[in-house]
């Protein structure tokens, strides 16, 4: 009877050590335990029958780890037989195009960068050579004086030139729309991996990335001739990087997170950015533009005055003509210096930028809101949230502000309401 017990003993263990091993295969494997017969085993029952009850017992629990682990399996691959591949291909085709823009916009706006300040030095400093080569000229005679007042004046034409050249295109102005371009595709490009890693793609969400691509390549071209962005337009639009939103029927439905009082915040919010942030970001950018029209003017117009001054030096009216030559050259430094080494054309960019980020901001909450059925919005929560992230304020600090616009009645009022964005 002993070395009966002790063999049982043996197999029991030798079963429980096979069943260990196979949980530790199986890494997300669950084990349904048989129920175990309530009787026990008897120490009366023969040798033979009390084998057979633990091999039955062994036999049962194998197939029923084995079971549960080929359930796992076969809906963890039909979970991922559910992905369509050629979304998935498509959209990292889309990934590898906007991480090859992004590289492209860096690239090109760091030599854009070198093509600002290496102008500005270059034409500074053939402008100043001219005005101190007058001031020798209007003291020497002869062929001395003949040769200083050439030289003069063929520098001033030459920076005059320039100017024209540097004036029209905006380097600084360049360099600010490929930062801005870079940091817009960074963000769809993260936008899309979170796509590829937060649940099954679908065929709209690549044609929707599709759209944001193109519509980012005609906000910021590449290339200066003939598609490049004006300048110094007659009025000033904030800038715009997203494809048009689809216009949608209204409606208003409690559900998804959203909530009637949750609408009227988010209306009261569109209403704060069009009046003061949109606003006053938009009359800034008239301001910078209008200092960068007077100075891209007064540069060359200085110059070219420097030039005419100089080459009448030497006749009866050479010293006056000395000193126009060396004074408007002089003036033509500062001013290149002030519009050029103070950046205002990226001044002006980036007051157009921020007017379309809240640009951007109010047509997102517009479409939302738009939208008949809550459950194609987007999570009313969690939109809530970041719209107070992108303003830099917390959702009560939001609460209130959407609490003040409902308040503020009269004009004086919202005069004196604050910014809706804290961030700039």
């Amino acid at each position: 009877m002993a070395s009966l017990l002790q063999s049982s003993s043996v197999v029991i263990k030798s079963v429980a050590y096979s069943s260990s091993r196979c949980r530790r295969g199986m890494a997300r494997a669950t084990i349904n335990m048989p129920k175990l017969r309530t009787g026990g085993l008897s120490l009366k029952l023969r040798a033979r029958d009390l084998v057979q009850e633990v091999l039955d017992m062994g036999v049962d629990l194998i197939s029923a780890t084995t079971s549960h682990v080929e359930k796992k399996y076969e809906s963890g691959t039909n979970r991922n037989s559910s992905s369509d591949p050629m979304v998935i291909a498509k959209l990292h085709a889309i990934m590898e195009a906007v991480s090859d823009r992004v590289e492209m916009h860096q690239n090109i706006g760091e030599q854009r960068d070198n093509w600002n300040s290496l102008l500005l030095t270059s034409i500074n400093t053939i402008t100043l050579t001219a005005a101190t080569m007058a001031g020798i000229a209007a003291t020497s005679v002869g062929g001395p004086l003949v040769a200083l007042k050439l030289s003069s004046t063929l520098m001033y034409l030459a920076a005059t030139g320039m100017l024209v050249v540097m004036n029209k295109i905006q380097p600084s102005q360049l360099v600010e729309e490929q930062r801005n371009a870079a940091r817009l595709f960074k963000q769809l490009h993260g936008q899309i991996q979170t796509t590829l890693s937060s649940g099954d793609p679908t065929s709209s969400e690549v044609e929707e990335a599709m759209e944001k691509v193109l519509a980012l390549d005609k906000a910021y071209p590449l290339p200066l001739i003939g598609v490049m962005l004006e300048k110094f337009p007659e009025t000033v639009e904030p800038a715009v990087w997203w494809p048009q939103h689809k216009q949608r029927q209204e409606g208003r439905t409690d559900g998804n997170g959203w909530s009637v009082e949750l609408e009227e915040e988010m209306r009261e919010i569109v209403g704060v950015i069009k009046r003061k942030d949109t606003e006053d970001y938009l009359r800034l950018g008239k301001t910078a533009l209008k200092v960068n029209k007077i100075l891209a003017i007064s540069g060359p117009l200085l110059t070219g005055i420097a030039a005419c001054g100089t080459a009448f030096m030497g006749s009866s009216h050479g010293s006056l003509a000395a000193m126009v030559g060396v004074v408007a050259g002089a003036m033509a430094s500062v001013v290149n210096t002030m519009e050029h080494g103070g950046q205002v054309g990226m001044v002006f960019e980036m007051y157009r930028s921020n007017a379309g980020f809240f640009r951007l901001m109010e047509e997102t909450i517009e479409s939302n809101l738009n939208e008949r059925d809550v459950e194609r919005r987007e999570n009313g929560e969690l939109f809530e949230m970041k719209v107070a992230l992108q303003l830099g304020r917390s959702l009560s600090g939001l609460k209130n502000l959407a609490a003040a616009s409902s308040n503020s009645s009269s004009i004086r009022e919202e005069a004196m309401e604050e910014f809706a964005s804290k961030l700039f």
